[in-house]
């Protein structure tokens, strides 16, 4: 039994500075693209604004508008370049300095997030993340995005629900979980300790 203690992070906000969805998405399919398709998707976007749409349903309106189509290897070669040339200006320093602190300790590090694992995947790789937990994009027979989700959309709950499949064959000595927003909050309150960041205080609060 792996008893080795477990730190979960979020990803978007936490480790970086803000969201990476959206300019990954503007990565993709260039400037005038992206802001003459966000024009068109205002509606949703007000809408998810307002808590009038659910967010997983919000979030596959944006994904189908923007990735329909695309081969899925395309968009994880896509991924890997976005890795390189954007992540880097995103990266929240006090975020990092918490993640490179738990791997000195040998703690075991599990990204949970809800962006796309045409990124996130190869990027946890990169940072010594023992594993990711994320959202993905479902396929056609083609191998061609279809602008859907493979499961649910990893955000709120579903973290929690994703954190306890993982987990199942391990009894972690201690579970960290690091996050900023109101969707990772019933993660930072399963955990044995909970860090959520303050944009006010920039720096890491316990739950």
């Amino acid at each position: 039994m792996n008893t080795t203690p477990v730190a979960f992070f979020d990803f978007d906000g936490t480790l970086t500075t803000g969201d990476t969805l959206l300019p990954f998405l503007k990565y993709v399919v260039g400037a005038p693209t992206y802001y003459t398709k966000l024009a068109l998707l205002s509606p949703v976007l007000g809408a998810y604004a307002t808590k009038l749409l659910r967010n997983d349903i919000a979030k596959e309106i944006v994904l189908k508008q923007y990735l329909a189509g695309y081969p899925l290897k395309e968009l994880q070669d896509i991924g890997k370049r976005f890795n390189k040339e954007i992540i880097p200006t995103m990266l929240r320093p006090e975020g990092i300095e918490r993640l490179e602190w738990h791997k000195a300790q040998g703690h075991d590090c599990v990204l949970v997030s809800a962006s796309l694992d045409v990124y996130l995947k190869e990027w946890a790789g990169s940072y010594g993340f023992t594993a990711s937990l994320t959202s993905s994009l479902k396929q056609d027979e083609f191998g061609n995005v279809t602008g859907h989700l493979n499961a649910a959309n990893c955000f709120g709950w579903e973290k929690c629900l994703r954190i306890e499949t993982w987990i199942e064959a391990r009894k972690p000595e201690v579970t960290y979980a690091y996050g900023d927003s109101e969707g990772d909050l019933q993660m930072l309150q399963s955990a044995n300790e909970g860090w959520r960041f303050s944009s006010r205080s920039k720096r890491f609060i316990r739950v």
